[in-house]
């Protein structure tokens, strides 16, 4: 019996450790720390670019102007009603400035970490509502209405 134990925990130990070494970067829960659990994610995207992200950490899609236009889309069904047509905040805050109530969501990782987990207040986790691929997008819009200092931009560094 214990050793169908045994075997059976050295199975499920191989058979995660499969799925998790392509990923060459750990995403984090925002406010726990937590590594997030990407099982959860809505199904479909799981594409070349977000395999990339994974990798990474840096979004491929930054500066590709036809999937900044399918994240508008996606952010004002999403996301508008709370933080504001232009990210200019409302219930939740501005998106487009320098001020990040959550400073690692000046980095790629940190707002995907953001978004798919969630945050403080009505925040919830995105992974309900989007892909992982859907949420690359709406950061590569964000990203291309930026309005604060380049330097301030660890995403373009």
């Amino acid at each position: 019996m214990k050793i169908k134990q045994i075997t059976a925990g050295i199975g499920m130990a191989l058979a995660l450790s499969g799925t998790l070494a392509h990923a060459d970067i750990t995403l984090r829960h925002a406010l726990t720390g937590e590594a997030l659990d990407l099982s959860f994610a809505k199904k479909g995207g799981d594409t070349e670019a977000f395999k990339e992200f994974l990798k990474t950490g840096k979004n491929p899609y930054n500066g590709n102007e036809k999937v900044v236009a399918e994240g508008k889309s996606l952010y004002m069904t999403g996301c508008s009603g709370c933080h504001g047509h232009e990210a200019e905040g409302k219930l939740g805050p501005g998106l487009a400035d320098d001020y990040w109530t959550y400073p690692s969501g000046l980095t790629d990782q940190g707002l995907f970490e953001i978004l798919f987990g969630g945050a403080n207040g009505m925040m919830g986790p995105q992974y309900v509502n989007f892909s992982t691929d859907q949420m690359l997008q709406i950061m590569a819009f964000l990203r291309s209405i930026y309005t604060g200092d380049p330097q301030k931009a660890k995403w373009l560094k």
